[in-house]
């Protein structure tokens, strides 16, 4: 039998929330499945791969260039589709488990609420790092060539570009709830305009001055033209740097977005 004596303090068995250990609890769990099923990576590589495959060789007859030059420029702005398809709609994963009730149980959890946002968002950096090395690899004895540094660099930025568009998916998801069509209707309105007012697919070059003036302030845009810059070996390219102050600013106000949208989350 034991006896507590009058006025004792208790031991504090508590667990505290830490968001530095916290984010990286929700960052394994998040990369989990991933691991345990890789076949998912490979699968969301159809689209890109489609697109590569076909509208690749449509543009090297209609520029006239060699297969190498015109894959220079092309396969970039496949990387970075790569990022704006998958970051974009993985909000609904998130939209998912708060339709099922998972959500509200994390957020009982004794974690920190930010470590919620930030895990998730850094967990999109390594499907985006393994899909653009299979599509580089591809690529490459097409004449794609490979620049060490500059692939290195390249993977860099499409990673914090991802953790950017990754996280404002999030907020969307937060924001929207359980209405699954008002979350599709955005993201599509938005990820669509995106692309073609980015140069991924085509120059702009030619474009209407309109056009062209709303391309100067897509950031996508400048990430598809440093990436292009990267792979050419062009390291010090003002492109670069444009395209990594475009990524660390979206990044900035994702997380930003995100980490407010879940702290208020109930």
């Amino acid at each position: 039998m034991t006896t507590t004596t009058p006025g004792a303090v208790r031991p504090d068995t508590a667990v505290r929330a830490n968001p530095a250990r916290d984010t990286w609890n929700v960052l394994t769990r998040e990369l989990k499945p991933v691991v345990r099923d890789p076949f998912t990576l490979i699968f969301s590589l159809v689209q890109p791969l489609v697109f590569l495959g076909l509208f690749a060789p449509l543009l090297i007859g209609s520029s006239g260039l060699p297969v190498g030059e015109t894959l220079q420029w092309f396969v970039p702005g496949v990387l970075v589709m790569i990022v704006l398809f998958g970051t974009g709609a993985t909000g609904s994963n998130l939209q998912y488990e708060m339709m099922t009730g998972s959500h509200e149980r994390t957020l009982v959890a004794p974690l920190a609420r930010s470590s919620l946002l930030v895990g998730r968002a850094l967990k999109e950096i390594a499907p985006i790092v393994v899909q653009s090395l299979i599509i580089v690899l591809i690529a490459w004895p097409f004449g794609f060539t490979i620049n060490g540094p500059g692939l290195v660099i390249g993977l860099a930025l499409l990673a914090v570009f991802g953790v950017g568009l990754g996280s404002l998916s999030y907020t969307l998801a937060l924001k929207t709830k359980d209405r699954e069509w008002l979350f599709w209707g955005v993201q599509q309105t938005l990820i669509f305009p995106l692309l073609i007012l980015s140069g991924m697919l085509l120059p702009l070059d030619d474009g209407p001055p309109w056009m062209r003036a709303i391309a100067t302030v897509n950031p996508v845009n400048w990430v598809v033209q440093a990436e292009r810059a990267l792979f050419a070996g062009d390291l010090g390219s003002v492109n670069v740097l444009w395209g990594w102050f475009s990524a660390i600013i979206l990044a900035a106000i994702g997380l930003w977005a995100g980490v407010r949208a879940i702290r208020k989350s109930s």
